[in-house]
């Protein structure tokens, strides 16, 4: 990991993305290539059972500071106290919740979900570490 190389404060003007979290490898923390019942990762070709999957935040999001707009995302455990559990237990949840409404796109945010992470960046200032 490289360290933070300079502070920001920035307000979020939106959220770019309605997935928050991803099967990330856990060597690499690429994304992985969930397939039937078993994963790759592409970048350094791990591979496991899909069950096995482990999970990470990523949250896309456009800021501004006083004088420009900017995209970035932020990834990991550091939003772990924002969605008040890890992205594992969230995503459990979310599985859980598709299966009980019957929601076939399994990589969807209930829209609950998504106004409830807008709600708690959207128009908040926040530092953010570059």
């Amino acid at each position: 990991m490289t360290s933070v190389r300079g502070l920001l404060a920035a307000s979020v003007i939106s959220v770019q993305n309605s997935c928050f979290i991803y099967p990330a490898c856990q060597k690499c923390f690429s994304k992985l290539i969930l397939c039937s019942r078993r994963f790759s990762c592409l970048k350094c070709g791990c591979t496991g059972e899909a069950k096995d999957a482990s999970y990470r935040y990523r949250l896309s999001l456009k800021i501004a500071d006083t004088n420009d707009l900017f995209d970035i995302t932020v990834f990991g455990s550091c939003l772990d106290p924002f969605f008040g559990v890890t992205a594992e237990t969230l995503q459990r949840y979310i599985q859980d919740f598709n299966q009980l409404s019957g929601e076939t796109n399994t990589d969807a945010s209930p829209a609950v979900l998504v106004q409830a992470v807008e709600s708690c960046f959207v128009g908040k200032r926040f530092i953010f570490g570059l």
